[in-house]
Formats: structure tokens, C-alpha cells, sequence
């Protein structure tokens, strides 16, 4: 079978499919827009590649052989299959969509990413699924690469090199508290600021040390970490409970009613999201479709707030 198709091209094969429908070289000549001289070459190539006739000289024109009748049915299916899946990707129907989108975020990215385009996703399209991981699996190309993973919502500083990329937003760093903490009754100064008792979010739960320590330690300074937590509803649980206050990210905790906010008394750079995905999904119209959702979401979210 092998050294068949490779004797075989598709314009044979589109050909056979012509004389087998007419019967006719003529005519075949005619439905391919071709030369009947050059249909009849490509008859008699056909002929020799399948060893068979195909065609024979009937009463009233052209009869196919046994062979050639085997062959009609699943040529004509493999043609069309073969046609449909070269043709143009038709537009993306999310209402009729049962699509399942697996995305990497993490707690952060979760909440400040996915959950502003939740309702709208839900509402446009109702059939469709979405899988969080919360965890960056090790090898992340590769799971974008391979199809466990769909897309990732990542930092821009650690993201892996050769991905699509989008860029998401730029985000701040902010001093949280519970409403009527002490500490924020007066202006806080720098030495206020590290005697305090201070909750830090780490993914595995067991760091104490963030990008607010590395900061300090630049000056020569260091604050009091006592609480780690692996993920934002601990961190804001704690903070609203107790007298601990923590640097996060503002999304997290914007819209956090029992929290205060305020500027950290201390530069803290702040970082950029992106999202991430494979080149081979780069075109696909249900991928590019939640790519914009998100984006779109964030965007006029971003708007409301200015």
C-alpha cells in the first residue's frame, strides 16, 4: 500500500475520482477544466500504478471494472476528508461551543485574571468547560507543546522563552491590613513598617522571604515574617483576624471589603502578566477567542478604574 501512494499524487487521485463520476474521459476532461489528451495520460498512469483497467469500453460509453467500483466510495470519502480539513478554520460559535480549556494560574493569577472574565465566558459561552491548574507544572513549554495545557497565565520574568505571548497588565504592590488596625491610624514610617508582624503568600507555604526582603535588605533593613501561607483566601483570612499586615499584589486584594490598602512605605517594583501559549494554537478560532475575552475583560476592567 505504501509503495502505491508514493507512485500516487493528489491530481491523480482528484482524476480518478472525476472519470469514476462520468464515466467519461470527455467529460472529466471538462469537470477539471483539463485537456482530454492530458486526462487520458493520467487514465493510463492510473492503469499502470493500480494495475487494472479501471475503466472499460462499453454500448454507451465508459464502464468501471470491479476494482474501480470498490475504489469510488472510499476515494470520494478521502477527498472530501482531505478537502475539509485543508479548507479555511470557519469561525468560532461560542454559544454552541463544548470546548474544554486547560489553563495554568496561579492563586494570583486566578483571581486577577480569570475571575473578571468568568461571568462573560459563562454567559457567551454556557457549554463550554475551564480547567484551573493552580500550580506552573515544571516543564510548562512542554505541556503547552504536548496539549495537556492550553494556555498559562504567567510573569513576564519567568516566563519560558519560544511561547506566544500577550501581555496582560502591569501590577502594583500594596501594604493590606484589617480595617481599623492600629498601625494605620498615623503616617507609617520605614522603622514602623518592620517592626510590624507581617503574613507572606508562598506557593509551597514554607517561605518567609518575598520581593518586599529583598528591597529591605538592599538598604540594609529586614521586617518581622511570622505567617506563611500558600494562597490568597489564607492570606486575606489571616490579615482579617489578627493584627498582621502583608505586601500583595493589589488585585488580590482590592476588592477585599474588610482590608485596608495603602502604599507601602518603601518602593516595591511591581511586575508584568502575560499570557502564554503554543504556536500551535496560535490560530485556532476557539483558542484566539478566549485569548481576546480575557484580554478584553481586563482591559475594560482597567478603564472603569482610571
Amino acid at each position: 500500500m505504501h509503495n502505491t501512494l508514493r507512485r500516487l499524487d493528489l491530481n491523480l487521485l482528484v482524476t480518478l475520482d472525476a472519470l469514476l463520476s462520468e464515466q467519461n474521459v470527455t467529460r472529466a476532461a471538462r469537470l477539471l477544466n483539463l485537456a482530454q489528451p492530458t486526462v487520458s495520460l493520467q487514465l493510463g498512469r492510473l492503469r499502470e500504478i493500480l494495475d487494472d483497467p479501471l475503466l472499460l469500453p462499453g454500448p454507451r460509453g465508459m464502464s468501471p471494472t470491479e476494482r474501480a467500483r470498490e475504489l469510488r466510495g472510499p476515494l470520494r470519502e478521502a477527498l472530501q476528508a482531505l478537502e475539509g480539513a485543508l479548507s479555511p478554520v470557519g469561525d468560532f460559535e461560542p454559544a454552541l461551543s463544548r470546548q474544554t480549556w486547560r489553563i495554568a494560574a496561579s492563586d494570583y493569577a486566578t483571581t486577577a485574571l480569570i475571575w473578571p472574565a468568568l461571568a462573560q465566558l459563562r454567559e457567551l459561552a454556557p457549554m463550554t468547560r475551564l480547567a484551573l491548574l493552580s500550580k506552573y507544572p515544571p516543564n510548562l513549554s512542554n505541556d503547552l507543546e504536548s496539549g495537556q495545557l492550553d494556555l498559562a497565565l504567567h510573569t513576564r520574568d519567568e516566563a519560558p522563552p519560544k511561547l506566544r505571548h500577550r501581555s496582560l497588565l502591569h501590577e502594583r504592590y500594596v501594604l493590606a491590613g484589617r480595617r481599623g488596625h492600629p498601625a494605620f491610624a498615623t503616617k507609617l514610617t520605614l522603622k514602623a513598617f518592620c517592626a510590624l508582624e507581617h503574613a507572606v503568600m508562598s506557593p509551597d507555604g514554607a517561605g518567609f522571604v518575598g520581593r518586599t526582603d529583598q528591597v529591605l535588605a538592599a538598604k540594609g533593613l529586614n521586617r518581622r515574617v511570622v505567617l506563611s501561607v500558600s494562597n490568597f483566601n489564607s492570606l486575606v483570612s489571616a490579615l482579617t483576624h489578627s493584627d498582621l499586615v502583608a505586601v500583595v499584589p493589589e488585585r488580590l486584594v482590592r476588592d477585599a471589603p474588610a482590608l485596608h490598602l495603602q502604599a507601602p512605605p518603601l518602593a516595591i517594583p511591581g511586575f508584568e502578566m502575560l499570557m502564554l501559549w503554543p504556536e500551535r494554537l496560535h490560530r485556532d478560532p476557539a483558542h484566539r477567542w478566549l485569548r481576546d475575552l480575557i484580554a478584553s475583560t481586563l482591559e475594560a476592567t482597567s478603564r472603569s478604574d482610571v
